[in-house]
């Protein structure tokens, strides 16, 4: 595919965001299909869907939903009605319906490619956000994926050098984490004193750009006990602890390094707006217990806001019509929110081909 011609972004007082219907072969395209339904999504936003024909038509029949939207026929011609869905259409699935419940390459290679064009628009000053339903990761490096996962991907797409981190959020509670999708044998030689200020200071700039003027974050530590005074390790002695110190005297409210097994008890009651983790599961366990069904995935350091729900492409219940969709709808509100609330978004220079 090759990348359109760059062309001026439309000025509008409602953010343009574009949708994804994710996986295939899981719960992402009825998950996209319920979301988009709702007509105060479509009057909170100008909404682009980037769909295969054939997996847009299985997610509206497990869905029970039939959209309407007003279909652009090319990306050169994308246009916008208040309150109505635009649809641009490729068929990536070449005509056959996807396989559900399992990861595999075609859905891989039609998941992969939606991403592409999403990007696309945001290259050439067409988007304001991007929002998807559920990915699978392992679908997607069948389909082509040669990153670490879709953020990575979407890091050389939009040409950032600097650091950027998956955070989570359930309500009002966000996490970052310094390693992320990585062997765990392989993350305490990838703790640095940088990696624990770059993911403080990336979600304090996101929570400031959501409306929290002040954030207070947690630094959890990466041993038991936070290191139990170096008995147990001496990480966070030698660098968790000063890259805190370091942070503080730059104007940061960063706190710790906390135990990671009681870390979240006060989180949860609110004391701090953030934690930052020293690895996945770390953050991950904890915040799905608290709100597995509400929780958000936002992409941090790209230079759009790029969410979807944190529950996952859920292969064991896809073509059902049972799952739900409150967080992808917190998604798509935080996209709205931080596209339209924030400092404007400047894309980034066309550079590369799509």
């Amino acid at each position: 595919m090759s990348t359109p011609t760059k062309t001026p972004s439309v000025i509008s007082a409602k953010p343009r965001i574009v949708v994804l219907l994710g996986d295939p072969s899981g719960v992402g395209p009825e998950m996209a299909v319920k979301l988009l339904a709702r007509q105060r999504n479509l009057d909170a936003a100008r909404v682009l869907l980037i769909a295969d024909p054939i997996v847009l038509s299985e997610g509206e029949r497990v869905a029970g939903v039939k959209l309407a939207p007003l279909q652009v026929d090319s990306l050169d011609e994308l246009r916008f009605e208040d309150g109505r869905l635009s649809l641009y259409l490729r068929d990536w699935m070449e005509g056959e319906a996807p396989v559900l419940g399992e990861s595999n390459e075609r859905s891989g290679r039609a998941s992969f490619e939606a991403l592409e064009y999403a990007t696309v628009t945001v290259r050439r000053g067409q988007a304001d956000a991007i929002l998807f339903a559920p990915l699978n990761k392992h679908s997607l490096r069948l389909g082509g994926l040669v990153h670490e996962d879709e953020l990575r991907y979407m890091q050389e797409r939009f040409a950032v050098t600097g650091f950027v981190c998956e955070f989570n959020l359930t309500g009002s509670l966000w996490t970052s984490r310094v390693t992320s999708h990585i062997p765990l044998k392989e993350v305490a030689s990838h703790i640095t004193v940088q990696g624990v200020g770059d993911a403080v200071k990336i979600i304090a700039s996101a929570l400031r750009r959501a409306g929290v003027a002040q954030p207070r974050i947690a630094v959890t530590g990466l041993n038991p006990h936070a290191g139990d005074g170096g008995s147990i390790g001496m990480e966070e002695i030698e660098i968790i602890a000063p890259a805190i110190a370091q942070l503080r005297a730059e104007g940061y409210d960063a706190r710790g390094p906390f135990s990671p097994d009681t870390v979240f008890i006060g989180a949860r009651r609110g004391d701090v707006d953030a934690v930052v983790s020293m690895y996945h599961d770390q953050g991950q366990i904890a915040m799905k217990l608290m709100g597995f069904e509400q929780g958000v995935t936002l992409h941090g350091g790209l230079p759009v806001p790029v969410a979807t729900s944190a529950s996952g492409s859920a292969f064991d219940i896809a073509g059902k019509g049972i799952a739900q969709i409150e967080g992808l709808q917190q998604a798509f509100d935080l996209c709205v929110r931080m596209a339209s609330g924030g400092a404007p978004l400047k894309a980034p220079a066309e550079t590369a081909t799509a």
